[in-house]
């Protein structure tokens, strides 16, 4: 089901708010709909889910924001899919490197299969508009995947944040964002 509207707060220990720089702005909880801008606008995730002896895995892998959760893939028998039927909690996050500016985001929630048939086209065409040709054209790199979808051979996962964070960096201004659903 589609995420609810979060309350959002800015948590100040983390943040320029209780070390404000000279002449910077002050700090302020990014409002969710930036976040959701920015999910969709991702092109690489990390996804972290934990393998049954508690050990974390992490890996990259696109995903595609649509309609209120992050939906990704993986291969039947995949690490991920291993340790998420064992587990179903994870997390998926993206952002950038750079220490002075950037905006990461980390959705945590649970994994849920997507067996609906409706909602599956949906989600095949939210991926092929936002990777394009990645996906769309026979030299792509993801080619075929909505065929890989459709015929089971990738588990579509798709994910309702609980929890969501947002860590801004606007020229060493720092922002820590929480969003609870």
């Amino acid at each position: 089901m589609p995420a609810q509207r979060p309350t959002t707060e800015l948590d100040a220990r983390y943040s320029s708010a209780l070390n404000p720089r000279p002449g910077a702005p002050e700090v302020t909880a990014t409002e969710w709909a930036e976040a959701e801008r920015r999910l969709e606008a991702a092109e690489i995730f990390w996804v972290s889910t934990v393998r049954p002896d508690g050990r974390l895995h992490v890996t990259p892998c696109i995903a595609a924001w649509h309609d209120g959760v992050l939906y990704f893939s993986t291969g039947r028998q995949e690490q991920k899919a291993r340790n998420l039927a064992h587990d179903a909690h994870c997390a998926l996050t993206t952002g950038a490197n750079s220490l002075t500016d950037g905006f990461d985001l980390v959705v945590e929630g649970t994994a849920e299969p997507v067996g609906d048939r409706a909602l599956l086209e949906e989600v095949i065409t939210a991926f092929e508009t936002k990777y394009g040709p990645h996906i769309t054209s026979p030299e792509g790199t993801f080619h075929g995947l909505g065929d890989e979808f459709r015929g089971g051979d990738a588990v579509v996962l798709a994910v309702a944040p609980h929890t969501a964070y947002g860590f801004g960096r606007d020229n060493g201004v720092y922002s820590h964002t929480r969003w609870t659903f």
